[in-house]
């Protein structure tokens, strides 16, 4: 049990419900969230901190740097934990978003 009487989270629990919440953070010009659309390539915790690593559907996403702040914010409310988000440089294509996810699409 933490101080707080609350039982501690597991890293993979904690990483669970980050991912989960980060289903808020929607792309503005998609009207998908990241997590469906596969750009939150991992999170690490550790007992200090938590770090997402993240892609953007195009190198030049006019609403990067609002979608970078916002899932750094939502990702620090869900873990309680300071978190930073470092960019990848994996580029997206469409087979990476969650199964189903492209059939608004058409494309699978």
């Amino acid at each position: 049990m933490t101080p707080n009487n609350e039982p501690q989270q597991t890293e993979d629990s904690l990483s669970t419900h980050i991912r989960d919440s980060l289903r808020e953070v929607m792309d503005p010009e998609l009207g998908m969230n990241v997590v469906e659309l596969g750009l939150i390539r991992d999170i690490y915790i550790d007992a200090e901190s938590a770090k997402i690593s993240m892609i953007l559907t195009t190198p030049f996403c006019p609403y990067g740097p609002a979608l970078i702040e916002s899932v750094r914010t939502t990702a620090e409310q869900a873990s309680k934990l300071p978190t930073s988000v470092e960019m990848g440089t994996e580029m997206w294509n469409p087979e990476m978003m969650e199964e189903g996810a492209g059939g608004d699409w058409g494309l699978f």
